[in-house]
């Protein structure tokens, strides 16, 4: 999402990684144990490299990763979660999750699917006649997917503007896709791959028209219930629940800025906007990355892939696009999942610095290694 800070300055910025990774087999592998037969002990090499990332002069202030085996975490800290306090990074607190929560909301539109009220062939002119005709042969499989045409309504300059000069505004969710509205599909439906985030909104109102039912009590019904996600929610405005990890704008030479609260949520909705915890979005994506909640059909549907279309920004190793979910494969295996980016928080890869990015998708890759390597 474009954002801003002091003055008209646009920047995404990085404070927390949360790299939770699950695999896609059916029997997970168990950590290894420690030779006294007591829990698994952190791999310092693991941790040398958090350490190395908060070290960095353009480093994030704080960074969490929680590796999953079987019913075994592991949790691994560096830095600081909140600068004032001193505290470290907790699990169980509250943070952004940006584009993961694209995630979320894909899965529980394809659930939808799955009850047969909703069809991957559904096109925008049966299930939202309100929305431009030129639109309308768009369909639900093509908007899962990113290759819809779709222009992206938060790259739109009158959208911006507005964030700009109000971080803090309230949207009407429901109405954002009117800032492209009289803006032609920027290609034929089908035929490339350009992520936007105007796909999503337009899942969520096709989710609220095949229900009747409000997109936030279908994400309560069909996501959060299901996988016992109790700490996870979508605040329309700018607040964080408590407790939270503060999320940081950090540009050297300047101190890092807290930029936690700076934005309201409702410019994102059900493109990002919901918050979560680690522990939380841990949960939510070995679910997400394995066999359960979806049936077989749906299920080979989702894991139709298109190799080099990447999420945003991009995940770790090679990335490939299927339908609500992302295939990375890592020179130690395959993982799948979805990235988020957004004001002060990073979920699994950041930033807009390259060399930035190069040195976190190269932690993520050694996270993923250390997950996936044989006993």
């Amino acid at each position: 999402m474009p954002i801003s800070t002091r003055g008209h300055r646009l920047r995404t910025a990085l404070s927390v990684i949360a790299v939770t990774s699950a695999t896609l087999g059916p029997t997970p592998l168990q950590p290894p144990q420690a030779a006294d037969g007591g829990p698994p002990r952190h791999d310092q090499h693991l941790q040398r490299r958090l350490d190395g990332l908060v070290a960095q002069d353009d480093g994030p202030p704080g960074v969490i990763a929680l590796l999953t085996r079987g019913d075994r975490t592991q949790v691994y800290t560096a830095g600081v979660g909140d600068i004032a306090t001193g505290r470290p990074p907790r699990p169980d607190d509250h943070m952004r999750i940006a584009s993961v929560a694209k995630g979320v909301q894909r899965r529980r539109a394809l659930r939808l699917v799955d009850q047969g009220r909703l069809s991957l062939d559904d096109i925008i002119a049966d299930r939202l006649p309100g929305q431009p005709p030129a639109w309308g042969a768009v369909t639900l499989r093509q908007l899962l997917a990113h290759t819809s045409g779709l222009p992206d309504y938060s790259a739109d300059p009158e959208f911006v503007a507005v964030l700009t000069a109000d971080p803090r505004h309230v949207f009407d969710p429901r109405r954002l896709l009117d800032f492209v509205a009289d803006e032609p599909l920027r290609f034929r439906p089908g035929s490339l791959y350009e992520y936007s985030n105007s796909d999503n909104i337009a899942i969520a109102l096709m989710a609220e028209a095949a229900t009747g039912r409000p997109y936030e009590d279908l994400l309560r019904e069909l996501a959060y219930r299901p996988l016992g996600l109790l700490r996870t929610s979508l605040p329309l405005g700018y607040r964080l629940p408590q407790p939270f990890l503060h999320g940081y704008a950090v540009a050297p030479p300047t101190a890092p800025e807290d930029v936690s609260e700076a934005f309201g949520a409702s410019g994102a909705w059900a493109s990002g906007g919901i918050a979560s915890t680690p522990r939380e979005l841990g949960t939510f994506i070995r679910a997400y990355g394995g066999p359960a909640l979806l049936s077989d059909r749906t299920r080979e549907a989702q894991l139709e892939f298109r190799p080099g279309d990447s999420s945003e920004p991009p995940g770790p190793g090679t990335n490939a696009a299927g339908l609500a979910i992302f295939r990375y494969t890592t020179r130690c295996g395959v993982l799948y999942g979805h990235t988020g980016n957004t004001a002060g928080y990073t979920q699994t890869s950041a930033g807009n610095k390259p060399a930035l990015l190069a040195r976190l998708r190269t932690v993520q890759e050694e996270f993923a290694c250390a997950l996936l390597k044989d006993e």
